[in-house]
């Protein structure tokens, strides 16, 4: 997409508020936009990110040599990068907020020509995100999404290759609007605490019509600071349905019609935030609840195995009750469902009983208790789970079906490097109350060291109510390597075993202080039992 800059810089009052001075002149032609100096192409606006652990500013003159015609940046960078009158110099207050509005307008607005829905939450986003793109797209719907784990612009659905669930603002917006153009009527977008938040605006300048919380529990501490501020942060989805304008766009070029809406929320009434998340928006929320509570669908009965779940929903102000059928791992992804359910209704308009037959067709998220089949005599999954609040999703249905079949649960799993301390101990205390065998390994560590980030998970285990099974090196291991921690977990499989493998999940890489390494867990579990005779 190429743009020329005074069509789209000086519209705009939101950008208009963010700038400080402009220096140099002309009218360059846009063709893109970038934060980072490495990626820059000629005609490119380069945004000089103030980051975490580096300052743009230091890349200008890269930038430039690679072609950038605007630069828009934070800190006063003086005269002598202002000699060459072609480039053009905007100093913002803040260059990662400023990208958001910027970008908003660079690509035109794409959320205004899509109906929008934003998932958030501690666990199940991704989830949901899929569920509701695959009902939507089930009854002949056009809809694009973005996840931790996929993402879809109006075509094939594709990996995510990024570490990153919502991406920085100029991707956020160069997304929407390949979905606009590819003739989206509807787009899902994953939405974490990190985009929703005011420091990096990622999500400042979309335009939502829906709102989906699913759980809220402790997370990212190591960003936002304090509970209370993730919490702050994740409701900015919510308030921001309050600005909601319904409104279509009839372009010559590409004539597109988004069926009006009235904004609202959906959100799980099970979750001790539900009351604040509803008082974030004055539009009308929508609740669901597997707890038996009030809501307006509620999960009365599940039966679940490895194929999936069979369950009665309660619609109390219909007096009205579903059976339902998934081929979904796992019980928890009912409340998923039920959130999707909620969502499409109210989008489309249409009650949940005419879109329920399609809970039966829908596809689980690769890496999201996926069940890896080579003919073994034991079970293996593979799972995407991170924090505390998703190993005690997970754990308790697996080990009370584990202890019903006489088998054991092994479980792989470790904790992210530079993230959330507090949660390391939590994690390895949940999985030994539930697991007979632990091998603690690898996540990302990042910058820091391996061995100690598994100490502290190691740390959890002595604390758990089960303390007293774990024998270092016959039941408790410490083995950094991944792959190797794997091939040590199948290697003491026995038949009705279930070894889960947790925390990477759909992703394709593990992250070290001086390398990246490619990896893909499905694929390694395969390696592995396929060397063990598995085909």
């Amino acid at each position: 997409m190429k743009r020329r800059f005074s069509e789209f810089f000086t519209q705009d009052v939101a950008i208009k508020s963010c700038v400080i001075s402009k220096e140099g002149g002309g009218d360059p032609l846009i063709t893109g936009l970038e934060y980072d100096s490495r990626n820059v192409k000629e005609g490119n606006l380069f945004f000089a990110m103030h980051g975490l652990h580096t300052d743009g500013s230091l890349f200008i003159d890269d930038a430039i040599s690679k072609g950038a015609k605007v630069i828009v940046h934070q800190i006063d960078i003086g005269d002598d990068f202002k000699k060459d009158n072609d480039i053009v110099y905007i100093r913002v207050h803040d260059s990662r907020f400023a990208m958001s509005p910027i970008s908003a307008a660079f690509y035109n607005y794409p959320s205004s020509r899509l109906l929008v829905t934003g998932v958030t939450g501690t666990e199940g986003k991704s989830t949901t995100v899929y569920f509701i793109w695959q009902m939507l797209t089930m009854l002949g719907k056009k809809a694009g999404f973005f996840s931790t784990a996929q993402q879809c612009f109006g075509a094939d659905v594709l990996r995510n290759s990024e570490h990153q669930t919502t991406p920085e603002a100029p991707v956020v917006q160069r997304f929407l609007r390949e979905m606009a153009d590819n003739g989206c009527e509807y787009a899902v977008v994953e939405s974490s605490s990190h985009g929703l938040s005011k420091i990096t605006n990622r999500l400042g300048d979309v335009d939502f019509c829906s709102a989906v919380l699913t759980t809220l529990t402790s997370d990212h501490l190591e960003f936002h600071g304090t509970w209370e501020q993730y919490r702050e942060d994740k409701a900015n989805l919510f308030r921001s349905l309050d600005n909601y304008v319904p409104s279509f766009d009839l372009e010559s070029n590409n004539k597109h019609w988004s069926a009006y809406t009235e904004a609202f929320g959906v959100i799980n009434g099970d979750d001790r935030n539900a009351r604040f998340f509803a008082k974030a928006t004055s539009c009308k929320t929508f609740t669901f609840s597997s707890s038996g509570r009030d809501g307006d669908i509620v999960l009365e009965a599940i039966k679940s195995n490895s194929y999936g779940n069979w369950y009665t929903v309660f619609f109390p102000a219909l007096k009205e009750r579903m059976e339902l059928r998934d081929r979904l791992p796992g019980a928890f992804n009912a409340n998923n469902v039920l959130a999707a359910l909620l969502v499409v209704s109210n989008l489309l308009k249409l009650p949940v009983r005419e879109i329920a037959p399609l809970v039966k067709k829908l596809k689980p998220v690769r890496g999201r208790m996926t069940t890896i089949l080579k003919g073994q005599n034991f079970e293996v999954v593979v799972d995407y789970a991170h924090t505390p609040s998703s190993y005690q999703a997970i754990f308790p249905p697996l080990h009370e079906r584990l202890m019903n079949k006489g088998g054991r649960i092994i479980s792989v799993f470790g904790s992210a490097g530079e993230r959330d301390t507090q949660k390391r101990p939590e994690q390895g205390k949940i999985a030994a109350n539930y697991s007979d065998i632990i091998v603690i390994t690898d996540e990302d560590p990042r910058g820091e060291d391996p061995m100690s980030i598994i100490e502290e998970v190691a740390a959890g285990v002595a604390e758990s109510e089960r303390q007293d099974c774990f024998i270092r090196n016959e039941t408790l291991f410490s083995i950094p390597d991944r792959p190797a921690a794997i091939r040590k977990a199948l290697s003491l499989a026995e038949e009705k075993d279930l070894v889960i493998i947790l925390g990477k999940g759909h992703e394709n890489s593990i992250i070290y202080a001086d390398r990246v390494m490619p990896y893909d867990e499905i694929t390694e579990v395969e390696k592995a039992l396929g060397e063990m005779g598995y085909r």
